[in-house]
């Protein structure tokens, strides 16, 4: 099988097991609180990883190597797993599933205003119109269509959903500019996230024994939204010629969450989302064809 072929293969199956994180976050978020499936999951991820880097010999990529790796991995390991989750998972607790999936979908639109800045690309006037296209199908999914008076349903959930495309654009721009390989960065900040976690999950109290169902979810999650996903999509990337081939799958994955957030959920699907998610990945596409964005920072969400 060609380089490129084990790309798709390889991005094609982390699009579809990202796809199934809204349906296993709101059927987790049924038995856990937030924290403890982020904990949870987290620490499955750490496991996960920590045995991968065991298995091709590169079990020393745990400890940063430099104070410097040390502060970088911190940094990131704050934005992603900790503050990224934290955010989302709380959103998803107070959201409908379809909702807080799409919303979070506004981040390459995020990323694209946030890389004038810091990575000091220009914005143009179909940049700008791109953000509001987008921006309009966020208001759209917020307000479930009541335009004229612009009411949220759950302004904080609607805010917090959004909000976790802005840590993850952070975290993109920052792991960007981290030479270091991308396995390495990814244990060493999820091993940091981990270290995060334990406070407050010091100060909840003393653990308590969770249900079955919702350590499986837990593991589900650690495995397929954050541990064996992401491992795929950087193998993907490091085996493509052109990035793009591969980011450009990632446009599937609301489509087939919407579906099996049906399926799975019984979530009927309205039509104010569907109308959402469309403005949303219009401004996406709009962003796209007024400038090249940076080779692989889409993924599924």
């Amino acid at each position: 099988m060609s380089s490129n072929r084990k790309a798709y293969a390889y991005g094609i199956s982390a699009v579809l097991l990202w796809s199934t994180a809204a349906s296993a976050f709101k059927l987790s978020l049924r038995l856990l609180t937030p924290l403890e499936l982020q904990f949870s999951a987290v620490a499955v991820a750490v496991v996960f990883l920590a045995f991968r880097a065991a298995a091709v010999g590169a079990l020393r990529t745990m400890i940063p190597a430099t104070p410097g790796d040390a502060v970088r991995s911190a940094v990131l390991g704050a934005l992603n797993p900790f503050g990224y989750y934290w955010i989302l998972l709380a959103a998803y607790d107070r959201l409908p599933a379809q909702e807080a999936l799409v919303l979070n979908y506004l981040w390459p639109v995020v990323l694209a205003v946030l890389a004038v800045p810091f990575l000091g690309h220009s914005l143009s006037g179909r940049s700008l119109a791109a953000l509001g296209v987008s921006f309009t199908g966020v208001i759209v999914i917020g307000t479930r269509g009541n335009l004229a008076t612009l009411r949220f349903s759950d302004p904080v959930g609607v805010a917090l959903a959004a909000g976790s495309s802005l840590v993850w654009a952070v975290y993109w721009i920052i792991n960007v500019r981290d030479p270091r390989d991308g396995a390495t960065k990814l244990l060493q900040s999820f091993l940091f996230g981990l270290l995060y976690l334990a406070i407050p999950m010091v100060g909840a109290g003393a653990p308590h024994a969770i249900p079955w169902r919702g350590a499986a979810g837990a593991t589900y999650v650690g495995l397929f939204e954050m541990g064996v996903t992401f491992s795929l999509w950087l193998a993907a990337l490091r085996l493509v010629d052109r990035t793009a081939r591969i980011s450009n799958l990632v446009f599937l994955s609301p489509f087939i969450s919407l579906i099996l957030v049906r399926l799975v959920l019984a979530e009927p699907i309205v039509p104010t989302t569907i109308g959402g998610l469309l403005l949303i990945l219009s401004g996406i596409a709009l962003q796209a064809t007024s400038s090249r964005r940076p080779a692989g920072a889409q993924r599924a969400r």
